[in-house]
C-alpha cells in the first residue's frame, strides 16, 4: 500500500506533523483548527471558526484527490460545547454549504483547550476515495 503525505502548499507549513497522509484509498486528515492564509485564528465566533477550520480539512482532502463526499468519519474537538449548540443551525447551513448532506459519521467532544489558546475548534477526519476517483 502507498503512502503518500498530503500538504497543500497554501497552508501552513508542517513541521512535526503533516495535513493529511493519503493511505491507499484512504485519506488521513490531521486536526484543524481555524487558521487562516496569515497563520492566525480567523476572528470572530465559533461558526467563523468552524468555517475556516473545516475549509481546511476541505482544502487537505481535495489537495489529496478527494472531495467532501469521501469523507467517513469526522471528530470535532470543542472547547465549548454549549456555544457550538447554541449555534448548531447556522454550523448545519455553513456544512451544508461546504459539504453537502452526504454526512459522514461524526463525534463531538468537549475539552479544555487546543494548541493555540485562542482555537475554539479542531476538526479531524477520515475519507475513502473510491479508486475510480483517483484513476482520472
Amino acid at each position: 500500500m502507498s503512502r503518500q503525505l498530503v500538504n497543500p502548499p497554501h497552508m501552513l507549513k508542517p513541521i512535526g506533523f503533516s495535513h493529511g497522509v493519503k493511505a491507499g484509498p484512504f485519506v488521513y486528515l490531521g486536526g484543524q483548527t481555524a487558521l487562516n492564509a496569515d497563520y492566525q485564528i480567523v476572528p470572530g465566533g465559533i461558526v467563523e471558526q468552524f468555517v475556516q477550520a473545516f475549509g481546511n480539512v476541505l482544502a487537505t482532502l481535495e489537495h489529496a484527490g478527494g472531495k467532501p463526499t469521501d469523507l467517513v468519519d469526522v471528530t470535532i474537538y470543542l472547547t465549548d460545547v454549549d456555544d457550538y449548540l447554541k449555534h448548531g443551525r447556522e454550523i448545519g447551513a455553513k456544512w451544508r454549504e461546504m459539504a453537502g448532506t452526504e454526512y459522514p459519521a461524526m463525534a463531538g467532544i468537549g475539552i479544555t483547550r487546543l494548541w493555540q489558546p485562542e482555537a475554539m475548534i479542531e476538526i479531524q477526519a477520515v475519507a475513502y476515495i473510491t479508486p475510480e476517483e483517483t484513476e482520472s
